[in-house]
């Protein structure tokens, strides 16, 4: 049986949700951007109104600004975007079990096996599309096809409030025409490549040569000529379908540029007291420590090192971030933007070698204590209890849980 596949993209979902909420600006030229003051200040989303001025996501604010001088910003507020995002899924989810999300306003739905209920896919897409728009207050965009690649970028193809079908019959006439870098995971670098051999259109790199292409740009290359062609047979995931996670962790562009070792000591504690909150929320525990560090003319450079022992507690975490940071970093340059990560993942709960020498029952004691200051934060906020390295420069202690950007998640499985 043919598979069917949806993909629903909620139209310039910050800006609809803020619109929503406040219709004093409903008619008006609106952004979503991040904080200026933070050094966040780019474009996330923006309205359709926005949009006809020529405003772009990713540009800068006072970019923005001159194409559209009476462009109204609005800071984000990602937990009622959250909100907004589960209550879409609660509308998919009367369709098919299978629902993949690919961040926070894009789902891929597998309906195969809903057909017999509900109708076709694009009868179900339809009423996706009004039930979005009387129940939410949102518009959202659907792709209908027979593959994931294919269902992504019809759901592209028209916006807002929308339905595309690109079936096996009409997907040369509709796909191949397009630029290349309308195919999902043709990047600018890889579509730079692709144009600098003269392959402008996804139809001439469906019709190139799989070895060629490997030659070019590696094994995605072969997967790049897959999608052109609509072979792409990659399953939708079930909802509540976990991807096992390699790594966990959180970086930040800061307020100012750090010019010392007492401003870097203070961001990575409070990276890694975010990073190990996570790790506990998770239920795991990690044996490698990563930091990831920008200067202010924007070279970056990643170093990393082992624990003694699994951990998710902040202060071993912190302590060892800073002896990577303290070996590699000398300082040439202020810095920019930095960055903690966890890997080396195992479960929280895993077995491990007691020893009478390496300090494990003070380890054990500072989980113990961590876990009751998520416990505290939990009910009375984050800021409740904290430690004083980070009272001591107030912009620069930020909460990272809360602050951080969401990103979409893998395609592949």
């Amino acid at each position: 049986m043919e598979k069917v596949i949806l993909h629903c993209d909620l139209n310039s979902f910050y800006a609809s949700v803020e619109c929503l909420y406040n219709p004093a600006i409903r008619d008006k030229p609106v952004a979503v951007c991040g904080r200026a003051d933070l050094r966040h200040g780019i474009v996330l989303t923006k309205n359709q109104i926005a949009k006809q001025y020529g405003v772009i996501t990713g540009e800068a604010i006072w970019q923005a600004r001159k194409k559209c001088p009476q462009l109204i910003i609005v800071n984000p507020n990602y937990p009622l975007y959250l909100r907004f995002a589960q209550e879409a899924r609660e509308v998919y989810a009367r369709y098919t079990d299978q629902i993949e999300a690919f961040g926070i306003d894009e789902c891929w739905l597998d309906v195969t096996g809903s057909t017999g209920l509900f109708g076709s896919g694009e009868k179900m897409a339809q009423e996706i599309r009004e039930r979005m728009k009387k129940e939410l207050g949102v518009t959202v965009s659907v792709g209908v096809s027979y593959n994931k690649t294919f269902a992504k970028l019809g759901s592209d193809l028209k916006k807002p409030d929308a339905v595309t079908i690109i079936s096996r019959e009409n997907y040369q006439q509709i796909v191949w025409p397009l630029p290349v870098g309308e195919l999902l995971y043709v990047g600018r670098s890889t579509k730079r490549k692709l144009e600098n051999l003269a392959i402008t259109t996804i139809g001439k790199l469906a019709a190139s040569s799989p070895a060629y292409l490997k030659r070019i740009l590696g094994k995605w290359g072969e997967v790049l000529w897959t999608f052109a062609n609509g072979f792409d047979e990659t399953p939708v995931s079930k909802a509540g379908f976990e991807n096992a996670i390699k790594g966990i962790g959180n970086s930040m562009t800061t307020p100012r540029d750090l010019q010392s070792l007492q401003d870097a000591k203070i961001l990575i504690y409070a990276l890694s007291d975010s990073v190990a909150q996570r790790l506990r929320k998770h239920h795991l525990k990690g044996r490698t420590v990563q930091i990831y560090i920008r200067d202010n003319t924007l070279f970056s450079l990643e170093r990393q090192a082992k624990l003694a022992n699994a951990t998710y507690a902040s202060g071993p975490i912190a302590e060892k971030a800073l002896t990577i940071f303290q070996d590699n970093y000398d300082w040439q340059k202020p810095i920019r933007s930095l960055g903690v990560r966890v890997t080396d993942l195992v479960t929280a709960d895993s077995c491990i070698q007691l020893s009478f020498f390496d300090g494990q029952a003070r380890q054990l004691k500072l989980e113990a204590l961590e876990r009751s200051m998520d416990e505290i934060r939990r009910r009375f906020g984050h800021y409740a209890v904290q430690r004083g390295v980070l009272l001591t420069d107030t912009p620069l202690n930020a909460n990272p849980v809360e602050e951080n950007v969401i990103h979409p998640v893998s395609f592949f499985r």
